[in-house]
């Protein structure tokens, strides 16, 4: 086992590993700009060291930095959390180079999963429902056209190195395949440095389901049930739950035991999560994530399972204590992802926290680096807090939802606690009865 680990992160994920690490018996280092040196990630570590300049690029994207901080302090294994250099192949490659060990999957596996095209026909390899579609990139309008034709409109055109949304345009109908081919193409190359793109049938009204997966990178996988994450604004997720409301036993035990067996094969060690489209009973692989999920607390309440810890335990050669058979379902479980933003326009919300308290009692969890007097820098993500609810069923944990929101105060910023107040009141998401596109409609119906 490792004696000490760097965590090349920040904020509650950086904390939600320092406390894994404390419960292990393993040292702590947190790495961090000069804006976050009094940052609750840096006072609760072991050890602190100042990497850079405030903007991520010159700080928490600086490999250079971030190794040279492993030799200071002699820390033999980094975490990464997620986003930042969580799935940098080229990163992961050179920790190797220094005998530095990554607390997540091979380089080479991130390579395959990061690439969409490379990603879907490995998919397609392991016997993992796919969208019809492309094969491989779509060079030119001409293309598009026959593409479109052979799989039927409407079609949805995807950056092949994208992400959060960006270089994605849908199509309807013909006449609009030209303009929604070229801007894919230009916003792909503006953000990604790669205009290459391709195409997918688009669904009409698919939930978004993901399949939390982990390997032991020796041939055995296990999947721990899936989320529902079908809350998204601009294809970012704001409330995820598990088990998800719509899918039956049958279903997770079948896509499970196919995203399971797929994990196996490939070798694949640790956590990682297998994304979906789910539409009228079937399931259409969109992406992989080579990385612990910022909703992985919700998995973790219903199966009652630590995964950083056993992120951490594969990592170091241990054999992985999970075994599918054991994996029992237990309850349900909601997260709420917390933003300092201004409604309803959702701007960024920086400044200075004057009052913070979190809720508290049976079933409730907050993963925040917030404290009284904290100042949120303007420099990263405006993601201050997640709070997790569980309960013995979907309705207890909606109220326990309710309550917890109620209990939560956060003063001297703007955050999105009032839009999740206003989205426990509709009928829809206490039935569960939603889609990807459902909170867009009713954001723009009520806020314009």
């Amino acid at each position: 086992m490792f004696d000490k680990i760097l965590i090349a992160n920040r904020g509650e994920i950086a904390l939600r590993v320092i406390r894994a690490c404390r419960e292990m018996g393993i040292a702590s280092v947190a790495v961090h700009s000069v804006a976050d040196s009094d940052a609750m990630h840096v006072r609760m570590a072991d050890e602190s060291v100042c990497i850079g300049p405030n903007p991520s690029s010159q700080s928490y994207l600086s490999v250079p930095a971030i190794v040279a901080a492993c030799e200071i302090t002699g820390a033999q294994a980094i975490h990464p959390g997620y986003g930042f250099l969580s799935e940098n192949a080229n990163f992961v490659q050179v920790l190797e180079d220094h005998g530095i060990t990554f607390i997540g999957p091979t380089a080479e596996h991130i390579r395959i999963m990061g690439d969409k095209i490379t990603a879907k026909e490995t998919a397609k390899q392991l016997g993992i429902p796919v969208v019809p579609g492309s094969d491989g990139g779509v060079p030119d309008v001409a293309t598009a056209k026959k593409v479109a034709a052979e799989i039927g409109y409407p079609v949805i055109i995807k950056a092949t190195a994208g992400g959060g949304g960006r270089g994605m345009k849908v199509a309807r109908d013909e006449s609009e395949l030209e303009v929604a081919f070229r801007t894919a193409r230009s916003e792909s190359k503006a953000a990604f440095g790669n205009d290459e793109c391709y195409m997918e049938k688009y669904l009409q009204r698919p939930r978004h389901i993901e399949i939390q997966v982990f390997g032991d990178g020796k041939g055995r996988g296990v999947h721990l049930g899936e989320r529902d994450c079908s809350l998204q604004r601009r294809h970012q997720k704001v409330f995820e739950e598990a088990p998800g409301p719509c899918i039956t036993p049958e279903e997770r035990a079948r896509i499970g035991k196919i995203c399971a067996d797929a994990i196996g094969k490939l070798n694949y060690i640790g956590a990682g999560t297998i994304e979906f489209l789910y539409e009228d009973g079937e399931f259409y692989f969109i992406e992989m994530n080579t990385r612990l999920q910022v909703e992985h607390p919700v998995t973790e309440a219903i199966f009652d399972v630590d995964l950083v810890r056993e992120q951490i335990r594969v990592a170091a050669g241990e054999e992985m204590e999970l075994r599918q058979e054991d994996l029992k379902i237990r309850g349900h479980a909601i997260e709420v992802r917390i933003n300092a933003e201004r409604l309803p326009n959702f701007a960024p919300c920086p400044g200075k926290i004057t009052q913070y308290h979190a809720p508290g009692g049976l079933g409730v969890r907050m993963d925040s680096a917030l404290y009284d007097g904290y100042s949120i820098p303007p420099y990263y993500d405006s993601l201050i807090g997640k709070l997790i609810v569980h309960g013995r069923d979907r309705p207890e944990a909606l109220a326990r939802l309710s309550r917890a929101l109620g209990e939560l105060i956060v003063d001297g910023v703007d955050t999105t606690v009032p839009l999740f107040h206003q989205l426990l009141a509709e009928p829809d998401i206490q039935s569960g009865n939603y889609s990807i596109h459902w909170l867009e409609k009713w954001l723009a119906k009520n806020f314009g």
